[in-house]
């Protein structure tokens, strides 16, 4: 196989990921108006569509920088690296998909990437980098997304105590329209660009390209498959997003997704690969918390957290077996 198909096979993967990230994904920029009954499912899927995309297409590419350079020695990268990376993120995504875990996209391409370098090169295909701070923001992301919700939650009881619940929510069923198109903004400025980060490593790898500059193209392609893919919907997670963690209405579905977008928005202004799932589903938890503890059920938020904690080290295992039976064949076929 000439390295041009298998580069062009490569990209067309990355684009399915990237489809099936939108889907899966899907949830976390429409759960919250979709349970609180601002939107239809059809509706909110198209409006979240609509915004992924031209966030992705719109904003700059730190994030994809990040991806694609700041996790694994890009000189010890190759094309096959870069399949079985793909290939490993996407079999966890279809996988928590199929049980309706909101898992993180993000960290799956991160590991899958990370455990195919792994297996190819050892210690010397990671980069040292960005870990750190990645992983730190595995934590922070949540607890940002939830303080900032708990806040915005706190700031409208206060700024509308005069007012009864059912006033508020008549009106905070406009305010969530945007709230609800900020939050798939920053989805898209965030998660389209992992996968134009790995299209563009790709490029390198292969020799179409020399330095690391994501073209026009795939910006477009990365943003138009994501778009797709949440037109798809993903509703087996919407239900456990929207609600299982905890009972949302549109002041605190407001709150939650306006919470949620600053997590995402404060990691892709530093560049870093962030999850929205990590985000919302803090956010959605500081709003319910507000009334009371109780309010959220932290058996299906452990269940939640489990995943998180999970998602990189699966994916990285998938991508190292694959990568090693990749090799093992080319071995053979040789």
């Amino acid at each position: 196989m000439s390295s041009f198909v298998l580069v062009v096979i490569i990209i067309g993967v990355a684009l399915i990921f990237d489809y099936i990230n939108g889907f899966h994904d899907a949830a976390n920029s429409i759960a919250t108006v979709v349970s609180t009954r601002v939107l239809t499912p059809a509706v909110a899927v198209f409006w979240a569509a609509v915004f992924n995309f031209l966030a992705a297409y719109l904003f700059g590419t730190g994030v994809a920088a990040t991806i694609g350079s700041g996790f694994v020695n890009v000189r010890l990268v190759t094309p096959w690296v870069l399949l079985a990376g793909i290939t490993g993120a996407i079999l966890w995504d279809l996988l928590t998909w199929y049980v309706a875990l909101p898992t993180s996209s993000s960290h799956a391409l991160i590991g899958g990437y990370a455990g195919a370098a792994f297996a190819k090169a050892g210690l010397r295909g990671l980069v040292a980098g960005k870990w750190l701070i990645a992983t730190i923001f595995i934590v922070l992301s949540p607890l940002i997304g939830l303080v900032a919700a708990y806040l915005l939650m706190v700031g409208v009881y206060w700024t509308f105590q005069r007012f009864t619940p059912t006033w508020m929510d008549r009106h905070f069923r406009r305010y969530q329209l945007v709230s609800a198109a900020l939050l798939s903004c920053a989805h898209g400025t965030n998660d389209a660009q992992k996968t134009m980060g790995i299209i563009t490593a790709v490029l390198v790898s292969g020799g179409l390209q020399r330095d690391f500059h994501v073209p026009a193209w795939v910006i477009a392609a990365s943003g138009a498959a994501m778009g797709l893919g949440t037109l798809s919907g993903g509703w087996r997670i919407v239900r456990t997003m929207g609600t299982k963690l905890t009972r949302l209405h549109p002041r605190s579905g407001f709150c939650a997704e306006t919470g949620a977008a600053i997590s995402i928005l404060f990691a892709t202004y530093l560049g870093l690969p962030v999850s929205s799932t990590h985000a919302i589903a803090g956010a959605i938890a500081g709003v319910g918390s507000i009334q009371r503890t109780r309010a959220v059920r932290w058996q299906v938020a452990g269940g939640i957290v489990t995943a998180w904690v999970l998602t990189i080290p699966a994916s990285a295992l998938a991508a190292a077996v694959i990568y090693s039976g990749i090799r093992l064949f080319i071995s053979g076929a040789a």
